[in-house]
């Protein structure tokens, strides 16, 4: 396939859907929707198998020339692969959560997760400055109407605190990446990676980039739009929500503040370590006293995501490779929770969890993939959620034993809202009679559920499929950051060599 533009073909593809939905009846609507993202979907298949694991670093790249201030121009290395693919994947099973559940506007609703998938995309693969910022912010405009409109009873308060906080912190970004383009004299992503900047000027761009991407993450203490969001949105929103735009601020700090300020973000490592630390447990015990269940998974998110950020400032190849799982993984599996949600949301329209219990007894095969992923967000052995936080633990430690000591009791606390969630839910008697009226899954929802759970054991059984398109990506990022790289606190140290006293036998008759 090569010399076909593939990256250009999986933009065109839900953008036309898009424009094509807004001038139909709403079931061709979902129809035409659904096949476009099936469409992107199989292109990304096309585009990892064709990806060249060892070969360049950059693939797939199309450079359409200069067009004004900033320069068409698509290419992925191994991160982006996987993050495209993250995308294109749960697209398609939005749609399918949204084809019953969303009966108002529907045309708009569907153009609006297709422009999604394309902003999404064009962040992932955007190789000039301006227009990974173009795509970046303009992710912001579908989400807002999606939550603005289709959300619950405050969803106007919560898509306008969502919109605010996320751009707020962004046009410092901006100011930022002018700067840089100037001092460069280019725009190109690439060459950037390999431009070393003033020691003096990285502290500031870092803290320009750190001001949007913190937000995105989202980073304590700047999480508090993401609870009223998720609670706000519909269940699909919610899904492409956590399972995909969260992971816009990880793949920032991956992409621009390590490898672009190695310096500054070495000196700043310690803001980031004890940010992340204190969200662990913070944000852990908030999601334990939670009546909502949108709201407990949505701080979940935010103890996660902290993970991955200290990760990512360890400076190592675990730390960098474990995030990158983490990212991967929650993106699954809270993408998957929220669709659990969802699911009896639809039948009984509350998500309080003191009105369930006892679902076991008649939705049996709910209990058995809503336990699968209770399981895999606590991080259990053979599922996604374990490799990651285990290498990224496993590379922190490195850096920082107090770090790494504060953070492994998010897997503790983890474990406690978790399965303290899922007894109230699933265990105990039904006490109830419209939950005792429920049903179990529709054919349409296992279609739903089923292949996250295949992904989320293939990635806990057999992680080198996900980890080797990264693998060479990971050693450019590692050698580019090692001249910075703080020093750990659990390495052992060289001692004195200490002269010992030298016996000579006694001579013998």
């Amino acid at each position: 396939m090569s010399g076909v533009p593939l990256l250009s073909i999986m933009l065109a593809v839900p953008a036309i859907a898009a424009v094509a939905c807004l001038f139909t009846t709403a079931q061709n609507a979902r129809w035409i929707a659904l096949i476009a993202t099936l469409v992107d979907f199989a292109l990304g298949i096309a585009l990892w198998s064709q990806f060249d694991i060892g070969g360049p670093q950059w693939q797939f790249v199309e450079d359409a020339g200069s067009l004004g201030v900033f320069g068409w121009k698509l290419g992925i290395d191994g991160f982006a692969l996987m993050l495209v693919m993250l995308s294109v994947f749960l697209m398609p099973i939005c749609i399918g959560a949204s084809w019953v559940a969303v009966t108002d506007r529907v045309q708009e609703y569907m153009a609006a997760f297709l422009f999604t998938e394309v902003l999404m995309i064009g962040t992932f693969t955007a190789q000039d400055l301006f227009l990974f910022y173009i795509f970046f912010e303009a992710g912001l405009i579908p989400m807002y109407l999606i939550i603005g409109i289709w959300g619950g009873a405050n969803r106007i308060y919560a898509s306008y605190k969502f919109f605010l906080y996320t751009l707020l912190g962004s046009v410092l970004m901006l100011v930022a990446m002018l700067w840089m383009a100037n001092f460069a004299g280019t725009s190109d992503i690439p060459t950037l990676l390999n431009t070393d900047f003033p020691v003096q000027a990285q502290t500031w761009l870092w803290l320009a980039f750190f001001a949007s991407f913190a937000v995105k993450m989202p980073m304590w203490p700047f999480h508090t739009w993401l609870p009223d969001a998720h609670v706000q949105a519909p269940t699909a929103g919610s899904v492409i929500l956590a399972g995909v735009l969260l992971k816009l601020g990880g793949y920032g700090f991956l992409r621009f503040s390590l490898p672009m300020f190695p310096e500054a973000s070495a000196q700043l490592a310690w803001l980031i370590l004890g940010l992340s630390a204190v969200a662990v447990i913070y944000t852990s015990l908030v999601a334990l006293v939670q009546s909502d269940m949108k709201k407990l998974i949505a701080y979940s998110s935010v103890a996660h995501m902290a993970i991955v950020t200290i990760g990512l400032f360890a400076f190592n190849r675990q730390g960098i490779e474990g995030a990158m799982v983490v990212m991967l993984s929650h993106g699954l599996v809270s993408a998957a929770l929220f669709l659990c949600v969802g699911v009896i949301y639809d039948r009984l329209h509350t998500r309080e969890i003191s009105r369930y219990g006892g679902l076991a007894i008649n939705m049996p095969k709910y209990a058995v993939l809503f336990l699968l992923f209770t399981m895999a967000s606590i991080g259990l052995p053979g599922t996604s959620g374990f490799v990651g936080e285990f290498l990224s633990l496993a590379g922190t430690y490195r850096v920082s034993t107090t770090i790494t000591l504060l953070c492994t009791t998010g897997i503790i606390l983890g474990a406690a809202y978790m399965l303290y969630l899922y007894r109230r839910v699933v265990f105990g008697e039904i006490v109830h009679d419209d939950v005792r009226a429920m049903p179990d899954l529709s054919l349409r929802e296992v279609a739903l559920l089923a292949p996250i759970a295949a992904v989320v054991l293939w990635m806990g059984v057999y992680p080198e499929s996900f980890l080797a398109p990264m693998r060479g990506d990971v050693g450019t990022l590692e050698a580019r950051i090692a001249r910075a790289a703080p020093k750990g606190d659990s390495l052992p140290t060289m001692g004195k060599a200490v002269a010992l006293p030298v016996h000579h036998a006694e001579a013998r008759p």
